[in-house]
């Protein structure tokens, strides 16, 4: 294994750059490339699963970390009844006992925000352990390039460059004419509950950029993703007398034919956005569960799934276009006529959430990735739920995706980051946040 400061003794410090401001030049110079690399491998050794008590141990080191740096912190426990209470309560899929907000504000002018960089601390579970090299999730390995384990994409790596930017603005000394403030975030995987929260606490920001993994391009639309819940019956019989009754098993499948019909007809034409995505909008079905005993015809099936939303399309459409699929497959099968499926929504419930790609953040981050990286990034759309809904939509703030991370990685046992993408995406929202935030000598 290589270690971080091996890895990057060859890492050259920022250098004036054309069309940057000393100021800007000078916050570049304080990034720290072996800590943020270093920071990434320790937030991934944290196992911080949604709903877990890793998860509250992250949220705090972020508090504390914010506070030694000079930030005015507000860190507070979640109500999770108040919040599941409320009526636009995002749902949530693990299980839970507590939860934390965390907000850290640079800057002492008592005006929003300018700029808000924001993350999740929460990943997902590990899955089988003999897919993972070592059978270790969080080793944070660094291997060719990279670094390695359960996070290191989603979103771990975004989260560190969020902290990197962070400590550049207060090395570099620089005075800020307007705040910056960062927000740390749970539960975005089963829902967005630490977001929503974050919201109804009254945090906001003239602007924000979430850093989830973008594979190198501006993502300015999500599609959302609802979790629905099918339960199919059967009638139970002997499997000796399989005849004499009618498997749950086999009842399903014209359901799952007319999913994936369903599937076909709202992708046939997605938003441009999505040019080179085949399916933005999949369906798919993540468990399933079916009888209790080998050698008996299985009488209840129950399938957990996922319903891709379209962009600008409400929840209440996605949800009627799927309920009238299985309705109409229903109607058609003779078993299912007369056991109808039933559907539930459980669980977590993203809407669709985009920004204008005629916003001057937009620019603003393209510019910046322009200066320093010097290449020009797409304008794209990404095919999973986030938080930007939430900010967007509860907390009427402009908000895209731009942070290090192929999300092909993402969610897989051979999860990862390439660390010279992590530098140059820090790099670039370092500039963005120097410019946004007036930052001067």
């Amino acid at each position: 294994m290589t270690s971080p400061q091996s890895l990057l003794t060859s890492v050259p410090a920022a250098v004036s750059l054309p069309g940057l401001s000393a100021a800007e030049t000078r916050v570049l110079d304080a990034i720290d490339v072996d800590a943020l690399v270093s920071d990434l491998v320790e937030l991934i050794r944290v196992p911080s699963v949604t709903g877990t008590d890793a998860e509250s141990d992250l949220q705090h080191r972020h508090a504390r970390r914010l506070a030694s740096l000079g930030f005015d912190v507000d860190v507070w426990k979640l109500d999770l009844d108040g919040l599941a209470a409320h009526p636009d309560f995002p749902g949530t899929e693990a299980p839970r006992t507590e939860g934390y907000g965390v907000v850290g504000v640079l800057g002492d002018d008592g005006s929003v925000p300018a700029l808000v960089l924001q993350g999740h601390v929460d990943v997902v579970p590990t899955g089988d352990l003999d897919r993972w090299q070592d059978r270790d999730p969080f080793s944070g390995a660094i291997r060719d390039g990279a670094v390695h384990g359960r996070g290191a994409c989603d979103m771990k790596a975004g989260v560190a460059a969020n902290m990197a930017v962070a400590r550049a603005l207060v090395a570099s000394g620089v005075r800020l004419e307007r705040s910056f403030a960062l927000h740390a975030v749970v539960g975005e995987e089963d829902g967005g509950l630490g977001a929503f929260a974050t919201m109804l606490r009254g945090h906001r920001g003239e602007a924000a950029v979430i850093t989830e993994p973008t594979s190198t391009n501006l993502v300015v639309g999500n599609a959302g993703a609802l979790t629905f819940e099918l339960r199919v019956a059967g009638r139970a019989a002997h499997g000796s007398a399989r005849l004499s009754g009618y498997s749950a098993i086999d009842a399903f499948l014209p359901v799952r034919a007319a999913l994936s019909e369903l599937e076909r007809e709202r992708n046939a034409r997605p938003d441009r956005l999505f040019d080179g995505n085949p399916l933005p909008y999949p369906i798919s079905i993540g468990t399933m569960r079916a009888g209790d005993w080998a050698s008996s015809v299985p009488d209840l099936l129950i399938a957990e799934g996922r319903l891709g939303v379209r962009l600008g399309e409400p929840v209440t459409a996605a949800r009627a276009a799927l309920e009238r699929s299985i309705a109409e497959a229903c109607r058609h099968d003779p078993w299912l006529r007369d056991h109808p499926v039933r559907v539930r929504w459980p669980g977590g419930q993203f809407a669709s959430g985009q920004l204008d790609a005629a916003h001057p953040l937009v620019d603003e981050v393209l510019g910046a990735i322009r200066r320093t990286e010097h290449r020009e990034a797409r304008l794209a759309g990404a095919p999973y739920g986030s938080d930007l809904r939430l900010y967007a939509g509860m907390g009427g703030i402009p908000t895209l995706h731009y942070g290090p991370g192929d999300v092909r990685y993402a969610h897989a046992p051979r999860e990862q980051v390439q660390i010279d993408e992590l530098i140059a995406t820090t790099r670039s929202l370092a500039v963005l946040a120097a410019r946004r935030c007036g930052a001067h000598l």
